[in-house]
């Protein structure tokens, strides 16, 4: 089965099942929600996020080591970020494959949503594939990504870390 889905004005089809999961956990290493990963043809990959996290405005980015050591995460490196380009999706030298929209999450606590990310791939061998050597991880800050300052958008302390493994 295909789906469609219009993302900021265009239509994308991907896949029915997803191929790649991160089950993102807190500071304290107790799970907060996930982010299913599907294939979109044409390029990219689809990232549908349900958790439970603080409220407000935070910055989503992928790293680029499948570790996520609480309480700090750090051990998920820097941004994912094959083509050794600078952060920010609004920098005018080109930006991290791994830069994605900053996420907001409501009074309630309780965010789902579903982000293209046209810049990575989940095929094995790619430069850009988030199935990597030494993986990939999805990160959560605790504040919003500024889009521009290197090397993270000033976002602040990660607060929920997540490692893509491939689901068979």
């Amino acid at each position: 089965m295909v789906h469609l889905i219009l993302i900021l004005g265009m239509v994308v089809a991907f896949a029915a099942d997803p191929k790649a999961k991160a089950d993102l956990i807190d500071r304290e290493g107790r799970p907060v929600g996930e982010v299913l990963i599907y294939d979109v043809p044409g390029g990219g990959v689809l990232l549908k996020v349900d958790a439970k996290l603080p409220p407000g405005v935070h910055a989503f980015h992928i790293h680029s080591k499948g570790s996520c050591k609480p309480p700090d995460f750090k051990s998920a490196k820097g941004h994912f970020n094959p083509e050794g380009k600078k952060h920010g999706l609004m920098n005018p030298q080109g930006h991290h494959a791994g830069d994605l929209p900053n996420i907001y999450v409501g009074k309630e606590g309780r965010i789902r949503i579903e982000i293209h990310a046209p810049y990575v791939t989940l095929e094995r061998g790619k430069p850009n594939s988030l199935f990597k050597e030494g993986g990939t991880a999805i990160v959560i800050h605790e504040g919003p990504d500024d889009y521009k300052s290197d090397p993270a958008g000033k976002a602040g302390k990660r607060i929920a870390c997540g490692v893509v493994r491939e689901i068979r």
